[in-house]
């Protein structure tokens, strides 16, 4: 039986399994941005439950027929920039630190801090026809926490191909990557399927140690050069002319100009 926890706002968010399995749920489509609401929210519900004796996973999830378009370019431009960028990266450091798996659920778009949000998890689950890119390039911008995660997840030569050209890949060429674990026509299912057959008899409190020990390294490299990254996101591309005139040119619905500045 579910037990509703949450259910306005950007996020909906309850338990299922008996409070073994909590559920989140991007509910603001189409576009599901991850914007500074949307990740109040999931850091807000991460915290609320990280303490939870008998949880076993976390299954993050969406409605409508994309998983996130990304981060709200609007709070990219200077002024909300830092602020949006550090509470942001504050939520990828839960994500990194949480002590059971956050399983995750895509289907067609998972772009941009959508996907960051994804690789901050452990298991994903995607659909046949999901999309999975940082595009954050082809704004003159990048993407710090996946500039980070992705080399982790599959290897320098692969996350440089996609940081570089900023182009999207589809689930299947994602999968032969290891960007995510499996592929089903219902994602959603498939990760509760895990659940069920792989998780639901576990130790709740050895599985955490299964957890932290399976993150050992991993998880202190990425909060090093994720503060780095900030750092060189804030104080060194921000201040170039071509970043602001890419995030502008998005916004305004027209062709950059770079001045290669």
């Amino acid at each position: 039986m579910a037990v509703s926890l949450l259910a306005e706002g950007p996020l909906k968010v309850w338990s299922e399994r008996d409070g073994r399995l909590l559920r989140l749920r991007l509910a603001r489509p189409k576009a599901n941005l991850i914007d500074a609401e949307m990740i109040a929210a999931l850091d807000q519900a991460l915290a609320e439950h990280q303490a939870d004796a008998g949880l076993l996973a976390v299954l993050l999830d969406h409605e409508g027929p994309h998983f996130s378009f990304g981060a709200s370019v609007e709070e990219h431009l200077p002024g909300p920039c830092a602020d949006m960028l550090r509470t942001f990266h504050a939520l990828v450091i839960r994500l990194l630190d949480f002590p059971v798996p956050v399983m995750v659920a895509i289907g067609g778009q998972c772009l941009g801090g959508g996907l960051e949000v994804a690789l901050s998890g452990h298991l994903i689950f995607a659909s046949p026809g999901a999309m999975l890119g940082q595009p954050e390039i082809k704004l003159a911008v990048f993407a710090p926490a996946a500039s980070c995660l992705l080399a982790e997840r599959i290897g320098r030569a692969r996350a440089e191909d996609l940081l570089f050209s900023g182009r999207g890949i589809g689930a299947g060429e994602a999968l032969r990557m290891g960007l995510v674990n499996a592929i089903d026509d219902d994602p959603e299912a498939a990760a509760l399927a895990y659940f069920d057959e792989h998780l639901s008899g576990l130790s709740a409190s050895s599985l955490r140690y299964a957890v932290s020990a399976a993150r050992l390294g991993f998880a202190e490299r990425v909060k090093a050069k994720l503060a780095e990254a900030e750092e060189l996101y804030l104080g060194g591309l921000m201040e170039t002319n071509d970043a602001v005139e890419g995030l502008r040119a998005f916004i305004e619905k027209r062709p950059a100009v770079w001045e290669h500045r």
